[in-house]
């Protein structure tokens, strides 16, 4: 890798990390989902109660990553999970270890917490990703299916 290093985003990076997820949805073809704005950021990622974290991987000073994720918990195992929602990294950087530095970072956070392990998600069409996750030793879950309440059956089910 080159003179790269990874840092916990700051409030002042809300731009940035709107740009990096923005290209994440447009190689991810899922711009019609993507709602996400710099005030969105501003709460969610550093207000009093952040849902979410975020960490960066810069080459020199270009912004070549992202990675966003957050705790949950496993009730049998009675630990915290690491749970990555996002992990990108700009083609013109990629092939430079950066996907593989941000997970190894992560994973690192994940061990001192004590954790269970990380999860994530990936689009079954998304090949490359898939075999670099394979080769790093993550194993596809197939005795679980991911289920999704939203829209109106969501606002059906909650009474609204």
């Amino acid at each position: 890798m080159a003179d790269s290093f990874i840092r916990p985003a700051n409030a002042s990076d809300a731009d940035l990390i709107l740009a990096l997820l923005h290209e994440l949805a447009v190689y991810e073809k899922l711009t019609d989902k993507f709602k996400i704005t710099p005030d969105v950021i501003a709460r969610d990622y550093f207000g009093e109660n952040p849902l979410v974290w975020c960490d960066l991987i810069f080459e020199g000073d270009m912004p070549a990553g992202i990675a966003a994720w957050y705790w949950t918990y496993a009730t049998f195992a009675a630990k915290r999970a690491l749970y990555l929602e996002d992990l990108f990294v700009r083609l013109r950087f990629r092939g430079r270890g950066y996907g593989k530095a941000l997970l190894e970072h992560l994973a690192r956070k994940a061990v001192r917490a004590n954790a269970v392990g990380m999860e994530w998600s990936v689009l079954p069409w998304n090949k490359p990703s898939i075999e670099f996750y394979e080769l790093l030793g993550a194993e596809r879950m197939t005795d679980w299916h991911i289920y999704q309440l939203s829209g109106d059956a969501l606002a059906k089910l909650g009474g609204a």
